[in-house]
């Protein structure tokens, strides 16, 4: 799941841009409420800062007051926040995530976003840097938040950020676990020698299965082992005729247009969105069709099966397929207690 959106390509303004209050905190609550109930393990709190929900993703409420929000109205499901290096502290940042994991019993993780909407940048007053230092950038901040969680009194110099006798208060729960996006060779780079989890766009078996492998041998150059998470939308219909005949016309219905502006837009980023002759890959924002999580449920399900066994341990999923929610989900849930 992601952050939610308060624009859409379908209309000028979300209702969500308008509420406030309560009917607000019961329209916003309700994807995760549903997310806890199905047995899904994490909920990802993203950040975009500003989007046109057309050729971009949409603006979000913001990361910090959703994931305080999520933490106060559930009880099992992890909490993964955005969080983009070049508008925050690492201190602060550390202090903040120790707050939400102790109230929440150790249920906070940390996604590092390095940025790639670049129009972002100028608007909020953050640094803008070239793609590769954008992924310095954002090994520092994950050094600076271990090294703030790990012991106390902390110190941390780097280039970009720099505590001395960090005394940080609550103390965490437990250690913290680090996601990050990102396909581009400085991308692996910093996942092999820091992170726990890397996010993936969307995309057909060789190309996940190929981006896997590079991963994996950076990190044992390192001696660190990572672990998968995958984008997909699923589609899924009672057949694959069905399915595909459905995906089919939305891939006919695309607006060039909007196509172009996308590729403009997402120019600051290197190694996702690469062109595509695959025309499920600009259904979506960050491809997930590609994953073709799409057909009827066994269809889908031995499809997931061949993402786990190239070494895929997450799917990054939207709730919004109400088959795939009542067929595919509960036989996970029967597959993973059976390897247990």
């Amino acid at each position: 799941m992601g952050g939610p959106q308060l624009t859409g390509a379908s209309a000028p303004t979300s209702p969500l841009a308008t509420l406030a209050g309560e009917e607000l905190r019961q329209r916003l609550l309700g994807p995760v409420r549903r997310a806890e109930e199905l047995g899904i393990d994490y909920v990802l709190v993203a950040q975009r800062w500003w989007g046109t929900g057309e050729e971009i993703e949409a603006s979000t409420y913001d990361c910090l007051a959703m994931t305080a929000f999520y933490a106060a109205a559930t009880s099992r499901i992890r909490l993964i926040t955005a969080i983009h290096p070049g508008f925050f502290l690492p201190a602060a940042i550390a202090k903040w995530g120790a707050s939400v994991d102790r109230l929440t019993g150790g249920r906070w993780a940390v996604n590092i976003t390095s940025g790639w909407h670049e129009q972002e940048f100028g608007m909020y007053g953050a640094p803008l840097l070239p793609h590769d230092e954008r992924y310095e950038r954002s090994s520092e901040f994950i050094q600076a938040l271990r090294a703030a969680w790990g012991t106390s009194p902390a110190s941390f110099h780097g280039k970009h950020y720099g505590f001395e006798g960090l005394r940080l208060e609550p103390r965490p729960c437990g250690p913290l676990e680090v996601f990050q996006g990102g396909q581009s060779p400085a991308a692996m780079e910093m996942a092999a020698r820091h992170s726990d989890w890397m996010f993936f766009n969307g995309g057909p078996s060789e190309k996940i299965r190929g981006l896997i492998a590079t991963a994996r041998a950076a990190a044992a150059r390192e001696g660190r082992n990572l672990r998968f998470g995958l984008y997909a939308i699923p589609l899924c219909r009672e057949s694959d005729e069905e399915a595909e005949s459905e995906v089919g016309a939305m891939a006919a219905a695309r607006d060039p247009q909007r196509l172009a502006a996308r590729r403009e837009r997402t120019g600051g980023a290197q190694g996702m969105w690469q062109p595509s002759n695959d025309p499920l890959a600009t259904l979506d924002s960050n491809e997930g069709f590609a994953s073709r999580l799409i057909g009827s449920p066994s269809t889908i399900l031995a499809r997931i099966r061949e993402f786990h066994e190239m070494g895929v341990d997450l799917l990054h999923v939207a709730l919004n397929d109400q088959r795939f929610n009542e067929r595919v989900l509960p036989e996970l849930a029967r597959l993973e207690h059976h390897h247990r």
